[in-house]
């Protein structure tokens, strides 16, 4: 059974929301005021427009539900909500809107739960987040990156975005770019990997050449750094599959560095070489182009 409502929001047929300003006119309270000049939204569309940042007094944003209003004051509803300095632990939100929220994820964080660990996830984290409004809210799964890996991804606000999002991710998804440091270097220093991937019963994943066997997984990529010892991949994904990036590091013969399960010898920097750097879709209800890039880790570049 659902347990949250998809937010109905009426948009304009341009890319991007237009914000809407209206003037006191009588003394009254933020959350009254609200319904009364937006009678399509219901009382949880405004409760999310205040958690979320949305809403804005005389240039200052507020969530105050029963905030005084005074004959004139200015009151703003702004849809998008600026790159947040919302740091939570083991991450930070980079985007949020009554839809999405996209976040940088450190190594070293799950992100969603396992039978042994439950909370020390993003996706826990982020629940909590969103449940300091309303304990109903929730979030959704979009996409996982292993917990050793760190970088960008986005969770949906409601099922329906979830859907939307994965059952066209293909067209959605517009780049995914990916940092990884190799042990040595590669003899073509760019190239694509095509093989068809499988999941053991030790869920160790592995290639196959045999279509009928795995999952068809293309990785491209291009040396960025080199050094006697190590290279700096920019990777780009055409298909998003269960540790496609390690295996076909591995397949290359030049194993991401800390990866000991597929291969690697090396930890020089103590954490896999391995960050989602860039992630550009289309926004599932605006349908404007997104792009998030976050800055490379310190640590790769300390091997350059």
């Amino acid at each position: 059974m659902r347990q949250t409502k998809d937010h109905k929001f009426k948009f304009s047929q341009k890319k991007k929301l237009i914000d809407l300003k209206f003037v006191v006119e009588k003394e009254t309270e933020l959350l009254i005021f609200l319904l009364e000049k937006m009678p399509q939204k219901s009382r949880n569309d405004v409760k999310v427009l205040l958690r979320d940042k949305h809403i804005f007094i005389e240039g200052k944003a507020s969530s105050q539900f029963n905030q005084k209003l005074n004959v004139g004051q200015k009151v703003e509803i702004r849809w998008e909500i600026k790159p947040q300095e919302q740091k939570l632990r083991g991450l930070k939100i980079i985007f949020e809107d009554q839809y999405l929220l996209v976040i940088d994820k450190q190594a070293g964080l799950l992100s969603i739960a396992t039978e042994k660990q439950k909370e020390n996830t993003a996706y826990h984290i982020l629940s909590e987040y969103v449940k300091k409004l309303d304990p109903a809210y929730r979030i959704f799964v979009v996409h996982r990156l292993d917990k050793d890996t760190s970088g960008i991804m986005m969770y949906a606000k409601s099922e329906k975005i979830q859907k939307a999002l994965q059952e066209n991710w293909n067209e959605n998804i517009l780049e995914r770019t990916y940092l990884a440091v190799v042990e040595g270097n590669p003899k073509d220093p760019n190239g694509t990997i095509i093989s068809y991937l499988v999941e053991s019963k030790a869920l160790i994943v592995y290639s196959t050449k045999n279509p009928e066997k795995g999952q068809k997984a293309i990785t491209h990529y291009e040396t960025f750094k080199a050094s006697k010892s190590h290279s700096l991949l920019k990777v780009n994904l055409e298909t998003g599959r269960k540790n496609q990036i390690r295996v076909h590091m591995k397949d290359l013969g030049h194993p991401v560095i800390g990866d000991a399960k597929y291969g690697a010898t090396t930890n020089p920097i103590r954490r896999l070489g391995l960050h989602a750097w860039v992630l550009a879709f289309t926004h599932p209800v605006t349908k404007e182009a997104m792009r998030f890039e976050t800055e490379m880790p310190k640590a790769f570049l300390s091997l350059f």
